[in-house]
């Protein structure tokens, strides 16, 4: 491998695990709550209401049914976040 495909692998290696520790901490701490209405297109974390099976199946962006995990305290403070589905 070349020198610099090598540092890229490993550097790609090492955010991902930065990434899923991170992301598991915030999960298992609490942390996160569930925000309807704005997740983009085809970007909610679980079933979003009829015509969805789970992550990734919205249909629209700012969809009132779709939900997507953000820091707790946040949602309300983004447009069209929502603690609630509708």
């Amino acid at each position: 491998m070349k020198k610099m495909t090598k540092v890229l692998a490993v550097s790609s290696a090492i955010a991902a695990g930065v990434m899923m520790a991170t992301t598991h901490s915030a999960y298992a701490g609490g942390e996160m709550e569930k925000c309807y209405g704005v997740a983009k297109s085809g970007n909610n974390d679980c079933a979003s209401g009829p015509g969805t099976s789970c992550a990734g199946t919205s249909t629209s962006d700012a969809q009132k049914d779709a939900w997507m995990y953000v820091a707790k305290g946040t949602c309300k403070k983004l447009v069209g976040g929502s603690l609630t589905e509708g």
